[in-house]
């Protein structure tokens, strides 16, 4: 029986044809430490939409894996992802009046400069990741927190080792750097928040005042401000370096749909749609039982951690034709990437408009770029992505 606490030999690196076995002979799979792991597209969309038969509050499975009172744990159940209303509706309002359809087309000249910038100066023999991917994110949130040049240095490391720590197991060293991340991270921010106090932003650009300001039903706490600004680099980071990776890997590896995409530029929405579904950036998400519920003829009783299997859901043939194959027309796409329900991704407006202008402009400055075959995956089982990705651009 699949056990996602130590996975087959490989599956880091691809775990696409162990999902594909799991929906077609175990959509659910009871797991060693009494949890559950769910494959099925029907299944993780009823979960993500139910609030009351599953939770998103995780301080029961965080305790014993990061210890109570640590600082992962006090991150890991104090932002926006592992929360429930009314700490989640309070945060979450707040931030979306800050992305909302106006501030997002403000954002956009300036994001098209960032990755105008990057490929002016990308070296004849990138790594696409560390010199392209990897940056866009970092200055985007760095922008929208407004957090000076240079002290965006430190952020990528920390957003690494903390969503780091979410992996299913974890050595002592791993552990270890994702509690020193949050406390270097939260102690830089004492510092920025102080500053942001004293010399407010524009609230209609500076996510950071907003946060500060709070709205009519009041401010957060301090501890609530710091981790939910460390949630808001972590949550726009990963995801969104491997998003424009994974797109530059998978068009480089369909050289037809690559080529489709060059002739037609309007399929950008739709190619970002596919990459997302294909190779979800998250590949998982998990939500707590409050009773007992029954999936695919399995009882599962309350208090039960549930695994909620995004790479799966995105390939399950009875919502998408075809599932393995990667087609930059596909529609419909109703992809769970983002998740669903009222936790669906705060960002995802953000995240598609990084992916279609980074991978737009990359490929229409460099359409004949290549691609080395030593590719280093991510190594991660919750992220799906690369660590370094080399590539030789081509005139």
């Amino acid at each position: 029986m699949f056990n996602l606490a130590n996975p087959p030999e490989g599956f880091t690196e691809n775990p696409f044809p162990h999902y594909d076995d799991l929906l077609q002979n175990s959509p659910v799979t009871p797991q060693p430490d009494g949890s559950f792991l769910i494959t099925k597209h029907a299944d993780l969309n009823a979960i993500y939409r139910d609030t009351t038969l599953y939770i998103s509050d995780k301080k029961q499975a965080f305790a014993p894996k990061f210890g109570p009172g640590t600082p992962l744990f006090e991150h890991h159940t104090t932002s926006l992802v592992f929360n429930d209303p009314p700490l989640h509706t309070r945060v979450r309002r707040i931030m979306t009046g800050a992305l909302t359809p106006k501030a997002l087309a403000r954002m956009e000249p300036g994001l098209i400069d960032t990755v105008d910038t990057l490929l002016d100066e990308m070296p004849q023999s990138p790594d696409l990741i560390e010199d392209f991917a990897s940056i866009i994110p970092i200055q985007i949130i760095g922008n929208l927190l407004d957090i000076p040049m240079s002290e965006r240095h430190p952020l990528r490391d920390w957003s690494l080792a903390i969503l780091g720590a979410l992996e299913p197991t974890l050595t002592e060293a791993q552990l270890a750097k994702g509690q020193s991340a949050v406390s270097e991270f939260k102690a830089y921010l004492q510092d920025l928040i102080a500053r942001r106090r004293a010399a407010p932003g524009d609230p209609d650009t500076d996510v950071l005042t907003r946060l500060i300001a709070g709205d009519k039903s009041g401010q957060l706490t301090e501890i609530e401000l710091i981790q939910n600004c460390i949630f808001i680099l972590n949550a726009g980071h990963e995801t969104t370096t491997n998003l424009i990776g994974n797109g530059l890997a998978l068009l480089y590896d369909h050289p037809a749909q690559k080529q489709r995409l060059l002739d037609d530029v309007s399929l950008i929405d739709t190619a970002v749609e596919e990459v997302l579904r294909l190779r979800s950036p998250n590949q998982f998400g998990n939500r707590e039982t409050t009773a007992t519920v029954t999936i695919c003829g399995y009882s599962i009783p309350p208090h039960t951690n549930l695994h909620l299997c995004i790479g799966a859901a995105n390939r399950d043939p009875d919502v998408f034709d075809d599932p393995s194959v990667f087609d930059v027309r596909r529609q419909p796409n109703r992809h769970l990437a983002f998740a669903g329900g009222p936790h669906v991704c705060v960002g995802l407006t953000l995240a598609r408009m990084e992916g279609r202008i980074a991978i737009a402009r990359f490929l229409h400055r460099y359409p004949s770029y290549e691609l080395s075959t030593d590719r280093i995956s991510g190594g991660r089982i919750r992220f799906h992505g690369y660590q370094q990705l080399p590539a030789a651009l081509g005139a």
